[in-house]
């Protein structure tokens, strides 16, 4: 399995961003899918989440401005990021999670560079 990030980048403070990320090399339907982001001397922590029955998990520091979605093809995520603030500046990670049917089924992606600044 191979879980491919894109879409990060520079962008100003206030702007938005869209990530993307695919997971293949699976028949499998990847049970949960998101996103997690560690900043520079901090812990990888939560930035969404969404399963195949469509129920959200978003991390507390970016509920209400950042969306996450699951309606393109099969084993695919995006994040949708607006109103972005100097400190969601991080590497942000995909990853693909089917634990529920073995517990090595977790997979992650290299990670894409999200740098917002003036």
């Amino acid at each position: 399995v191979q879980v491919v990030e894109s879409g990060g980048g520079l962008v100003q403070p206030g702007g938005s961003l869209r990530l993307s990320c695919a997971a293949t090399g699976t028949a499998l339907e990847f049970f949960i899918m998101g996103w997690y982001r560690q900043a520079p001397g901090k812990q990888r922590e939560l930035v969404a989440t969404m399963n195949t029955a469509g129920r959200v998990n978003y991390g507390n520091s970016v509920r209400g401005r950042f969306t996450i979605s699951r309606d393109g093809a099969k084993n695919t995520v995006s994040l949708q990021m607006n109103g972005l603030k100097p400190e969601d500046t991080a590497v942000y990670y995909c990853n693909a999670d089917n634990q529920i049917i073995r517990s090595d089924m977790d997979y992650w992606g290299k990670g894409t560079l999200v740098t917002v600044s003036s």
